[in-house]
């Protein structure tokens, strides 16, 4: 197919442009109206409608001049998302676009869908992402659309085509709604596992253990006290410990057999950590630091620390120690406050940011904490303790300290943890079986766009 001609897009077009956002910004959206379609709403894999603004009459008319018709193509011109492309729908007929959107409106020598599928393939992605404009971000300009070369078969040729994308597309796409429906299971196991572990129901309680066996064993409780004990002996030298506020525990779950409930700052030494400040630059000492952007749900991203000054007065209290849980502190949504991590000891020396919250446990299992705080139970009482009057979530040393925890035996505690640890293993396996598949799928498509429009093809480069 690579006798067919290119052709400018612009001679090929009724209509390319871009529209606006109405003054005052997101402020000025309305709840229903006429939509206001964004580069939210571009995708390569089709039209979303999640996110999508609304605009008043008087707004519309304002941006009458950028009228979405059904099967405009839809083309993504600035930002992160530049390049990406999609048909508007029928029920996007009369909508409008902002800025960030491009109409593009072929004649009929040109199938709106074959250009899509062209504007989407690999070897013109390259185009569009090679090109760059302004002076703080990567955009297209009208002029460089517009100048776009595109193949011009005829167009029940284009039809063909077309076709037999779709159709090949249209597996691809039950295969990964497939993947994505097996994602979601594994995220609904994996919380069913963190409810089970710390509702007593993943493995045989010690309670239960000692019935069978006729023995006694060390309860929740009992070992409440000995850590306490523990704590009083070891802050010697430190002035005279101060044991922490018995927890209220009404409201709060019924517990199995031999279980306690107690609180963090109870079992464990919740620290704050440091400030950062000009004067830190002038400080010999300089130790990398972990931030809020090292610490996710049970999980470290360390590829990109940073280094900062430290007294050496401060360091006893700064130093990150492996198994430390690290609880994430500051204003945010609701999903995203209190992720919590355990520090592998993979550098050291290390410290951590105020906006990073410390927990040392004492006797009990880190990961018996780490497990509690990452299961459903456990973020719903974080959520509980963050939330404010003002609708943002905020956490503190103070409300770390004083979050709820359940205490088994130790002994209980090591064998949940292990059971844990052995299922979202498992579950991680799986996880990455279906990335592994998801990527497949998404090279499957550029592959497939590549053959249809790449080399020998439709004249690609």
């Amino acid at each position: 197919m690579s006798e067919f001609q290119t052709t400018r897009l612009g001679d090929i077009t009724t209509k390319v442009g871009s529209g606006s956002t109405p003054r005052g910004g997101e402020s000025a959206y309305q709840s229903e109206g006429i939509p206001l379609i964004r580069s939210m709403n571009v995708h390569f894999d089709g039209f979303r409608r999640d996110g999508l603004a609304f605009l008043n009459a008087a707004q519309a008319a304002a941006l009458k001049n950028v009228e979405v018709r059904a099967n405009d193509v839809l083309l993504n011109i600035t930002g992160a998302s530049i390049g990406r492309v999609t048909s508007a729908p029928t029920e996007m007929d009369g909508a409008r676009v902002n800025q960030h959107v491009c109409i593009i409106r072929p004649d009929d020598r040109l199938e709106s869908s074959f250009l899509r599928w062209f504007l989407a393939s690999p070897s013109q992605q390259r185009l569009i992402n090679g090109i760059e404009s302004g002076a703080t971000r990567q955009a297209l300009t009208k002029e460089k659309i517009l100048d776009f070369e595109i193949p011009l078969p005829a167009v029940d040729q284009q039809r063909e085509i077309v076709a037999e994308l779709e159709k090949q597309f249209s597996r691809l796409d039950e295969a990964v709604a497939n993947l994505q429906r097996v994602k979601a299971n594994l995220k609904r196991y994996k919380a069913s596992v963190l409810k089970d572990a710390v509702e007593g129901r993943l493995v045989p309680t010690e309670a239960e253990l000692a019935r069978r066996e006729g023995c006694s064993f060390e309860t929740g409780e009992q070992l409440l006290q000995r850590i306490l004990e523990t704590r009083c002996i070891s802050w010697i030298g430190r002035g005279k410990f101060k044991t922490p506020d018995a927890l209220e525990t009404m409201g709060l779950l019924e517990l199995p057999s031999g279980w306690a409930w107690t609180s963090v700052e109870q079992i464990a030494e919740v620290i704050s950590g440091l400030t950062k400040n000009p004067t830190r630059e002038s400080l010999p000492l300089k130790l990398p630091y972990l931030r809020v952007a090292n610490v996710y749900a049970n999980e470290l991203r360390l590829d990109d620390m940073a280094e900062i000054g430290v007294a050496d007065n401060e360091l006893q209290k700064l130093m990150v120690l492996k198994n430390d849980l690290l609880v994430v502190e500051g204003n945010g949504s609701p999903d995203q406050i209190g992720r919590v991590a355990k520090w592998d000891g993979s550098i050291s020396p290390c410290v951590h940011q105020n906006h990073l919250i410390k927990v040392r446990a004492v006797i009990a299992e880190p990961d018996w904490m780490l497990n509690w705080l990452i299961s459903p139970g456990g973020r719903k009482q974080i959520e509980l303790v963050s939330s404010s009057t003002t609708g943002l979530h905020t956490l503190s040393s103070g409300k770390v300290g004083h979050l709820p925890v359940p205490l088994p035996p130790v002994a209980e505690q090591q064998r949940i943890v292990s059971e844990v640890d052995r299922r979202l293993s498992l579950i991680r396996r799986v996880e990455t079986e279906v990335d592994t598949n998801l990527k497949r799928a998404e090279r499957l498509r550029a592959a497939t766009l590549q053959k249809s429009f790449g080399v020998g093809r439709l004249g690609g480069d």
